[in-house]
């Protein structure tokens, strides 16, 4: 039987496959340039549908979709590009504790996906706007929460000391884009929960576990990347 995920700890839900057996993204195709040079190109892929996608109110009725958008930022270190992430705070209303990408909802004064996304991100985490260099848009993710989210992924060149607001972000940690982008470092989890029964995907790096939306955008950067 399927174990049952307490919201507070997915980390004890079964592993029903320790670790994808596709290929890894090759390393030259993790550098600034290679990326850039990625998403001018037109090349066909195909989007992953996660259970948390299908199951969602938001992909099955439009009219309930709350419009949301996140920075996926890829910072660029000496010697290799590292994702950066935050750990939300654990009093927040939706995906409270989780590892997540800065972003959040549309606010009427936001043009576009981009916009929502570096206005939150620059609100989350004290990133400028003018240390973000966007690549383009992944696929929509839609959310067990009814989120209709837009991945925005770009090139950071941090010039300043991020600072996390508490009242949203726990804290602000990296983690390098090959092992990210390297199915072998990639769970498939189950749990039985109201909707019936769930995988989801999880990427464990040291003592954080990423999973869920997070993961599951993840997973669509590595199809996007390896197409």
């Amino acid at each position: 039987m399927t174990a049952r995920l307490p919201q507070s700890d997915p980390r004890l839900a079964a592993i029903s496959i320790a670790a994808m057996a596709t290929p890894a993204v090759c390393k030259e195709q993790l550098h600034s340039q290679a990326l850039r040079m990625r998403f001018t190109q037109q090349k066909v892929w195909t989007p992953e549908l996660t259970d948390e996608t299908i199951q969602s109110v938001a992909y099955q009725d439009p009219s309930k979709r709350k419009i949301a958008a996140v920075l996926i930022p890829l910072i660029q270190n000496k010697d290799q590009l590292s994702v950066l992430l935050t750990q939300r705070a654990a009093h927040l209303k939706d995906h409270a504790g989780q590892i997540s990408f800065p972003g959040g909802r549309k606010e009427a004064t936001d043009q576009d996906a981009l916009a929502t996304a570096m206005r939150e991100a620059e609100e989350e985490i004290g990133l400028a706007s003018s240390c973000i260099e966007p690549l383009g848009h992944l696929p929509d993710y839609f959310t067990v929460t009814g989120y209709q989210v837009t991945p925005v992924v770009a090139l950071v060149s941090l010039q300043q000391q991020l600072k996390a607001d508490a009242q949203e972000v726990d804290s602000i940690f990296e983690v390098p884009l090959d092992f990210l982008m390297n199915p072998a470092n990639h769970q498939v989890r189950e749990w039985d929960g109201p909707r019936g029964r769930r995988r989801f995907y999880a990427m464990p790096y040291e003592d954080r576990f990423i999973w869920g939306a997070t993961a599951g955008m993840l997973r669509n950067l590595y199809h996007f990347l390896n197409a």
